[in-house]
C-alpha cells in the first residue's frame, strides 16, 4: 500500500502505465502581466516550470508525456514566435521519451497550422490535429483537435474559418467576438478564442470508440478545451462540447476527459460517470512554484500525482 500526495495506491497493484501531464506553459520573453480577469501571469518563469517538470519526469520515467496545449503566449512578439516555439519544443525534447502535443489558441496566434503542426510533430492529415494511440493493450488515448472549426489558425478563406465566423456571427452579438458580454451560462463559450470539432472529426471519434469498445480498452479523451460545465468556466468550453459528449456517452469505454485552457483547473464527474479533469496552468505559477504531474493508470482508476499548484486527483471509474 503506497501513499503519495494524499492519494492511496490500490493495494498490491502496480500501475499498468504512467504518463506525465502539463498544460498552458504560454511562454513569452516579455515581462510578467495579467489575464483579462486580473490573474498574474509569469511569462518567462513558465519555462522554468517546464524544465523542472522534465527533470522530474526523467527521474520518474513515465512512458510518455501529454502537453495539453498553449506552449507560447499570444503576447509573444510575432517576430519571435518561431524562436519561442522552438525553444519550448526543445525543452520538451529533453524528456527521455515521446511527447504528444495538443494545439491551443495561443499556439495558433503565433503560427499557422501548416507551420505549427510539423514543429510539434502532430501526426494529423490535411492540417488536422486529431489522432489516437494505444501505448498498452488496455488503454487508448484520443487526442481531439479543439480548433478544427476555428477563426484562428486556418487560412482566411478556408471552409473551417468561414464556418467558425458564421457560428460567431449567429451566437455572439458583440462586435468584439472575444467578449462574452450579454451571453448567459454555457452560451458564453461562443468566443473567438474557443473553437469546435467538425463533422468529420466527430465521425472519426465515433469510429475510434467503436474499435476501443471491441478491444475492451479504457479510453482517455484529451482536448485543449474543456468538455464539461462542471469542471470549467462557461467561457472556456468547446463550442460543440455537447455534440462531442453525445458521441462519448454512447460508449462505456471512455473513463476520463482531460483538458487545459481554463487555467484555474477543475474536476467533475458527469451524469454518465465520466471524469473531467482540467489541468492547472504552468503559466500562473509564481516563481518557485510549479504545476505539472504524472498519472498512474490502473485497470479501474487514474491517479494524478500533482506537483505544487496542480492538485492530486483520484479518478475511480464508475463502470
Amino acid at each position: 500500500m503506497g501513499y503519495a500526495n494524499g492519494l492511496l495506491c490500490p493495494q498490491g497493484k502496480q500501475p499498468l502505465l504512467s504518463f506525465g501531464v502539463i498544460s498552458d506553459v504560454q511562454y513569452a520573453d516579455i515581462p510578467d502581466g495579467r489575464s483579462f480577469l486580473g490573474v498574474p501571469r509569469y511569462y518567462r518563469h513558465s519555462v522554468s516550470v517546464l524544465q523542472r517538470a522534465v527533470q522530474k519526469w526523467n527521474q520518474e520515467k513515465p512512458k510518455f508525456v501529454l502537453n495539453f496545449g498553449d506552449i507560447v503566449d499570444g503576447f509573444c512578439p510575432k517576430d519571435q514566435s518561431m524562436i519561442a516555439v522552438k525553444k519550448i519544443v526543445n525543452e520538451f525534447d529533453k524528456f527521455n521519451g515521446p511527447v504528444h502535443h495538443m494545439i491551443g489558441n495561443h499556439c495558433l496566434y503565433n503560427l499557422p497550422r501548416k507551420v505549427l503542426l510539423p514543429l510539434l510533430r502532430i501526426p494529423g492529415n490535411e492540417g488536422h490535429a486529431y489522432f489516437d494511440f494505444s501505448p498498452i493493450p488496455e488503454y487508448r488515448f484520443v487526442i481531439l483537435d479543439a480548433y478544427d472549426i476555428s477563426a484562428i489558425g486556418w487560412p482566411e478563406d478556408h471552409p473551417n474559418t468561414l464556418k467558425a465566423l458564421k457560428v460567431l456571427q449567429e451566437r455572439n452579438p458583440n462586435s468584439d467576438k472575444n467578449s462574452p458580454n450579454g451571453l448567459v451560462g454555457a452560451e458564453r463559450r461562443f468566443l473567438k478564442f474557443n473553437g469546435g470539432v467538425g463533422e468529420e472529426q466527430l465521425e472519426w471519434l465515433d469510429h475510434v470508440l467503436q474499435e476501443a469498445t471491441k478491444l475492451n480498452q479504457n479510453v482517455i479523451v484529451c482536448c485543449h478545451l474543456p468538455l464539461d460545465l462542471g469542471a470549467s468556466s462557461p467561457a472556456a468550453l468547446l463550442w460543440n462540447y455537447d455534440e462531442v459528449m453525445d458521441v462519448i456517452h454512447r460508449y462505456s469505454c471512455v473513463k476520463v476527459c482531460m483538458g487545459g485552457h481554463d487555467h484555474k483547473g477543475g474536476h467533475s464527474v458527469d451524469s454518465h460517470g465520466v471524469h473531467h479533469r482540467i489541468l492547472e496552468a504552468a503559466l500562473e505559477c509564481p516563481p518557485g512554484t510549479d504545476a505539472f504531474g504524472h498519472i498512474d493508470a490502473f485497470d479501474d482508476r487514474l491517479l494524478l500525482f500533482g506537483t505544487d499548484r496542480m492538485k492530486s486527483t483520484e479518478m475511480v471509474f464508475r463502470h
